[in-house]
C-alpha cells in the first residue's frame, strides 16, 4: 500500500508540534532557615533612653520577657490637657548589620495620632521644639502626618559589627569608639544614657527618635493606643 509523501510529512510535523508543546513539571527542594530573636538582638535593634514620667521605667519596654510574646512598646505616660510632653530619646535604633540601612520614612496609625511629632536626631538630651529640619535632626511625623516616604531617606545607618551590645558614633574613625549599651532587667531591653558622643548621619550605627505629645486643651480623658512603624531600606551588593 502506497503512503502519500505529503500525508508522512504532516504527521512528522504533528510529532515534532507536540514534543515542542509538552507540559513539563519538576520540582527542587531548598531549605531554608532563619532565627527568631529578642528585640536587643536582631539585626536591626531597638534600645531604650528616656524613662516614662509613669512609672520611671524606659519608655521603650518589653511587657513580659519569659513568654513567646516577646515585642517592644513604647509607654508615654500620663498627659494631662493642654500640656505638652517631650521625650527627646524615647528609643534609639541600631544598626548591626554588616551594611549601611538607610531609614526611609515612618508611619503612625491608632488613636490621637495628631498629638504626635517625632524626629530622628543625633543628640540624646537636646530638645527639638519645633518642625525644622537640619544636618543633626529630621522631623519624620508632624502632627501626626508622614513628613516623608518610602522614596526617602531621613538618615542612613552606618554599617554595624553584629555586636548588640555596643553601638559606633563614628564607624570611619581609625579607631572607632564603642559605646556600651546596658541590659536594663526591669524593661528587658537593651539601652543608653549616652550625652557625650554624638550619632552623626552616615557614619555612626545609630540613631535617635525623639517624641513629642501635644494633648489640646479639649481632649477626651481616655488611654490611647495605636502603632508606630519605622521602614528601612538596605541594599547588601558589593
Amino acid at each position: 500500500m502506497r503512503i502519500d509523501r505529503r500525508l508522512v510529512l504532516i504527521g512528522v510535523m504533528l510529532v515534532v508540534l507536540s514534543m515542542t508543546m509538552a507540559t513539563q513539571y519538576a520540582h527542587t527542594k531548598i531549605s531554608y532557615s532563619f532565627t527568631i530573636v529578642h528585640p536587643s538582638d536582631a539585626d536591626i535593634r531597638f534600645i531604650g533612653s528616656d524613662n516614662c514620667s509613669d512609672d520611671g521605667t524606659r519608655c521603650l519596654r518589653v511587657l513580659n520577657n519569659d513568654t513567646a510574646s516577646v515585642y517592644l512598646t513604647l509607654q508615654l505616660g500620663e498627659l494631662a490637657p493642654n500640656s505638652t510632653m517631650n521625650y527627646t530619646a524615647a528609643f534609639g535604633i541600631v544598626n548591626e548589620e554588616e551594611f549601611v540601612v538607610n531609614i526611609t520614612h515612618f508611619t503612625i496609625t491608632g488613636e490621637n495620632t495628631s498629638y504626635f511629632d517625632i524626629w530622628v536626631h543625633g543628640d540624646r538630651d537636646e530638645d527639638y521644639p519645633d518642625s525644622g529640619d537640619d544636618a543633626t535632626r529630621v522631623m519624620v511625623i508632624n502632627n501626626g502626618v508622614p513628613s516623608y516616604t518610602a522614596s526617602s531617606c531621613v538618615w542612613q545607618l552606618a554599617a554595624g559589627d553584629k555586636n548588640p551590645d555596643t553601638m559606633c558614633n563614628d564607624t570611619t574613625a581609625g579607631t572607632p569608639t564603642q559605646l556600651s549599651t546596658i541590659w536594663d532587667d526591669t524593661a528587658h531591653i537593651q539601652y543608653s544614657i549616652n550625652d557625650n558622643n554624638n550619632s552623626e548621619n552616615d557614619t555612626a550605627d545609630f540613631v535617635w527618635v525623639g517624641v513629642s505629645v501635644t494633648v489640646p486643651a479639649g481632649a477626651v480623658l481616655q488611654t490611647a493606643t495605636g502603632t508606630l512603624v519605622c521602614h528601612f531600606e538596605s541594599t547588601s551588593r558589593n
